[in-house]
């Protein structure tokens, strides 16, 4: 008999069609579990993270945090995924300001 791996279920997350790209999110929020996990990853607490974030409550911290030890695999590319992105974004735009070489004055100078 084969045997089936044990779904995980998280009542603090959800993943919705058309709320931050299906994401897993805080339920009923648009705050996706990788951006706590990225707080997470460079050092910041559980405390830190509700600290900055003050419209979350620790349930929700604390679950988002259950899931990404339950899906690190996954969160860790998605994680990338952004990361990624937003270098190619960071390029692009480099690429356009040092192609079009415009400057503008400062106003008052």
């Amino acid at each position: 008999m084969p045997v089936q791996k044990k779904r995980e279920t998280h009542p603090y997350i959800e993943r919705k069609r058309g709320v931050c790209g299906g994401r897993p999110v805080i339920k009923g929020t648009r705050f996706p579990v990788s951006s706590v996990a990225i707080h997470y990853c460079r050092g910041l607490t559980a405390e830190d993270i509700l600290r900055d974030f003050p419209q979350l409550t620790p349930t929700q911290v604390y679950g988002a945090l259950a899931y990404y030890f339950d899906h690190q695999k996954e969160i860790d590319a998605e994680i990338e995924q952004l990361r990624l992105q937003e270098q190619r974004m960071e390029q692009d735009f480099s690429f356009r300001l040092s192609r079009h070489d415009k400057t503008h004055p400062v106003p008052g100078s």
